[in-house]
């Protein structure tokens, strides 16, 4: 598994996603409550980008019609998203943020 820096610990602000691209791959990085997440940054409903949404808690609700996706599993919380998203193992290293996307968790 390869993990790859995507930003620094500082450069993340607690509830606000920071999408990132990673081989090729659009990436929700998020930290909330003391922890950080990377998630696939595409709504499996609508095909938006999730970082435009809103976190409440282990949450990332999309925009556009009020999916939201558990930020530990990419399981949707309900409608009208039926199909999880991807998410991402992530390493903190000093205040570096690490994600790989070479193996989906």
């Amino acid at each position: 598994m390869a993990f790859v820096r995507v930003c620094g610990l500082t450069e993340l602000e607690d509830g606000t996603p920071k999408r990132v691209e990673l081989d090729g791959i659009p990436v929700s990085v998020v930290r909330t409550k003391g922890e950080v997440f990377a998630i696939n940054d595409i709504c499996s409903h609508a095909n938006v980008s999730l970082s435009e949404g809103e976190v409440e808690d282990c949450s990332i609700e999309c925009w556009l019609h009020g999916s939201s996706f558990d930020l530990r599993t990419g399981k949707p919380n309900g409608l009208p998203a039926t199909r999880p998203v991807p998410v991402y193992p992530v390493q903190i290293q000093g205040d570096d943020v690490l994600v790989s996307v070479t193996q989906e968790s």
